[in-house]
């Protein structure tokens, strides 16, 4: 559960749960052969057992079943040694079998958890289970006048459905979940995340309640495809929620859809039980059996994954949990930052400049630090000339700037061409320090009195005096030492 206090919305606790479909990463379906690559013609990458053509049968795919494995373990799951298939029964026009393989009462992946951070506030996120499903096609409305195309290729697609407890308790920790969810899907390689393509589509369990009371009737918020639209939706559900209680109506279960443009929610169909879908065995899939050897073989070849490496970030480089989990948000990110961190010897001034000045570049030209104009070993650079007191901070930060637009010259040539060296001569500095002491003899008697900011006043004199050349450092000791 959640280790902060809910934030109440007038009053009400909002509670959330989320469902989210992983599309894995395999070069086939579910239980065909036919292609899962995006973007081809409607209906070109569905096969006869896609299609429920008679006589047809499903095999599984084994490279799903590993995907699902590798989660588990990502997440701390229970990998459960037998697992069914079973069907799931509706009527739509874009489910040719008229039922869904899914998973019901034994999931694949059984447990686990999803730790992250809400600012600098550690947050846990139960998770219910994992199961392995098929897509269903896609309606297409778009391109046709008072008709409906089916568009078959998703049919059969490779899914994991990941089911949490409603354990949080605003938008934005349902924000920070989801991205959290989607960084460890991406970094372990099973899904590409890809959510304006649907590999990625989140569903959000939305109700509210007053402190201690029973946990109120849901609305389900389907297919939210952005981060951004997510948190609007949430927002606004609960809203309406809160708005429909106070006016002296009940919430009544539904499915619901989000609509970008008004920023609004609208209920689409009154919400199913499980009873609803007539869940039964497939007769035709047989008991998924995975031995222990199995999941060995998968955990040994699994990646090294993002909260261990977060670990050894703050055993090998001394960060504090928020810098190293912060650093772990992409596998890009912490390469970057082991790269600089090890070339320049000064892990935290490595990781004070990648989530501060960099991360502030990288997010006003909004692309990622995959992108950066700066390599991790120009950034290296940097920070061995602000560690061996060359450059000051705000100097470093016009080289920086030089370097992301790309201007001629390495960081030392920077340095030189731009008159950005700091002066750390101690007769040149003593000179200064002197002339500008005789000229402020106001802020020394005050100073000498136990005013501790006619110290700044002094050392502003002198940076203004040096042209911001002076080391800041050098300056403080120089005028403790005169001024006894």
């Amino acid at each position: 559960m959640n280790t902060g206090k809910s934030a109440l919305v007038h009053g009400y606790e909002v509670v959330i749960g989320f469902e989210t479909h992983a599309q894995l990463s395999t070069r086939s379906k579910i239980f065909s052969r036919a292609s899962t690559a995006f973007g081809a013609e409607p209906n070109t990458q569905a096969c006869a057992v896609d299609l429920a053509l008679p006589g047809t049968l499903p095999v599984m795919n084994r490279g799903a079943v590993e995907r699902a494995i590798e989660f588990g373990l990502a997440v701390g799951s229970h990998i459960a040694p037998r697992s069914i298939f079973a069907r799931k029964n509706y009527f739509y026009p874009d489910l040719p079998k008229g039922y869904q393989i899914s998973q019901f009462e034994i999931p694949v992946v059984q447990g686990g958890r999803v730790e992250f951070f809400l600012e600098d506030e550690k947050r846990s996120v139960r998770l219910v289970r994992a199961h392995l499903e098929e897509d269903a096609g896609k309606s297409l409305h778009e391109d046709f006048v008072g008709q409906t195309g089916i568009d078959l290729n998703r049919a059969g697609t490779p899914l994991l459905e990941i089911v949490t407890e409603p354990d949080m308790r605003s938008s934005a920790e349902a924000v920070a979940y989801a991205k959290e969810l989607h960084k460890i899907v991406t970094w372990i390689g099973i899904c590409d995340g890809n959510m304006q393509e649907g590999s990625f589509r989140c569903d959000a369990n939305v109700s509210v309640r007053k402190p201690g009371a029973p946990l109120g009737t849901r609305r389900e918020i389907k297919n939210l495809n952005s981060f951004k639209f997510m948190q609007q939706a949430i927002d606004f559900e609960v809203r309406w929620q809160i708005e429909r209680i106070e006016d002296g109506h009940a919430i009544k279960q539904a499915t619901v859809l989000f609509n970008p443009d008004t920023g609004e929610t609208r209920a689409m169909r009154s919400k199913e039980d499980a009873a609803d879908y007539r869940y039964f065995p497939d007769p035709d899939l047989p008991p998924l059996v995975i031995a222990d050897e199995w999941v060995q073989r998968v955990r040994d070849a699994m990646t090294e994954l993002p909260r261990v490496m977060a670990q050894r970030f703050q055993a090998e480089y001394g960060l504090s949990e928020y810098d190293a989990t912060v650093l772990t948000q992409s596998r890009a990110m912490a390469a970057y930052f082991e790269a600089a961190a090890k070339a320049s010897g000064q892990p935290k001034l490595a990781s004070n400049w990648i989530m501060g000045e960099v991360a502030r570049r990288l997010n006003a030209g909004e692309i990622d630090i995959a992108e950066s104009p700066v390599s991790a070993l120009q950034l290296a650079q940097l920070i061995l000339r602000i560690a061996d007191g060359t450059i000051s901070n705000n100097a470093a930060k016009q080289v920086l700037d030089a370097l992301w637009n790309r201007e001629d010259g390495d960081v030392d040539q920077l340095i030189l061409s731009k008159g950005l060296k700091q002066l750390n001569d101690s007769d040149a500095l003593a000179k200064i320090v002197d002339t500008v002491l005789a000229g402020n003899p106001k802020n020394v008697e005050e100073y000498k009195g136990g005013n501790g900011k006619a110290l700044n006043a002094l050392v502003g004199q002198i940076m203004k005096a040096s042209q911001g050349k002076a080391n800041p450092q050098q300056v403080n000791e120089l005028l403790r030492k005169k001024m006894g």
